[in-house]
């Protein structure tokens, strides 16, 4: 069962920008959704295709050519029985968050950007928080990143954050229904990782899949190759 997003009423309308700068999504909010969490870059290899939980980093291949997910890193905030949910990490657009939080004031003139999620429900929102000091009513997602599902507390952490280095807020999510992103994995259309809140608040998050992906190819390299038995 996924997560529900928190209701923020808003009426605004967001103009979000990919990096191919090929055509511009107007996302119209209603009621929107809003979803805490935060993620750093992991330093390890790939993990094997089976190893899949909340917390995991899924790095787009080289091959995968669906326009929603090509050249993504994806945090995957959700992992169980029902399926996967997951933030798209890399899409950062150019509305600011004042404007989709207009009608809080902790919001105001804030400057930093939305993110754009993933291709499922574009007009909700949601979001993630780095923080060293654990907070009642944050669910972990990895170590120091947290999903928020209170508007008391997001108006706390509002007040008191200023920046994308510890909150930064989503348009839209990534879902997979069950067995659905395993048999992804199994085709070879992610490699996977394990998250850390460095990689999640990644501060040049454009060039984030250029960066992982060629850990990739790093860790191919790295490989040993078996050689038959000369007798």
């Amino acid at each position: 069962m996924m997560s529900r997003p928190l209701p923020i009423s808003l009426v605004q309308r967001l103009r979000v920008f990919r990096d191919t700068a090929m055509a511009a999504m107007l996302l119209r909010i209603g009621v929107a959704a809003l979803f805490l969490a935060l993620l750093p870059v992991a330093a390890q290899a790939p993990i094997p295709a089976p190893d899949l939980a909340s917390g995991r980093l899924l790095v787009a291949s080289r091959g995968l050519g669906d326009p929603n997910f090509a050249e993504t890193v994806v945090l995957l905030v959700q992992y169980n029985n029902f399926g996967a949910m997951g933030l798209v990490l890399n899409r950062r657009t150019d509305v600011p968050i004042s404007r989709v939080f207009a009608e809080l004031p902790e919001a105001k003139d804030r400057p930093d950007p939305v993110f754009e999620g993933g291709p499922v429900e574009r007009g909700g929102l949601r979001a993630l928080y780095w923080s060293k000091t654990k907070i009642k009513g944050l669910v972990p997602v990895v170590r120091d990143v947290y999903l928020l599902s209170d508007v008391k507390l997001l108006r706390q952490i509002l007040s008191k954050e200023r920046g994308e280095e510890s909150l930064r807020v989503f348009a839209g999510y990534a879902g997979w229904g069950p067995k659905q992103l395993e048999r992804e994995v199994e085709m070879g259309a992610w490699h996977i990782f394990r998250g850390d809140a460095a990689t999640v608040f990644d501060s040049d998050p454009a060039s984030l899949w250029n960066r992982m992906i060629e850990r990739t190819a790093v860790r191919i390299a790295r490989t040993p190759v078996l050689r038959e038995d000369p007798r």
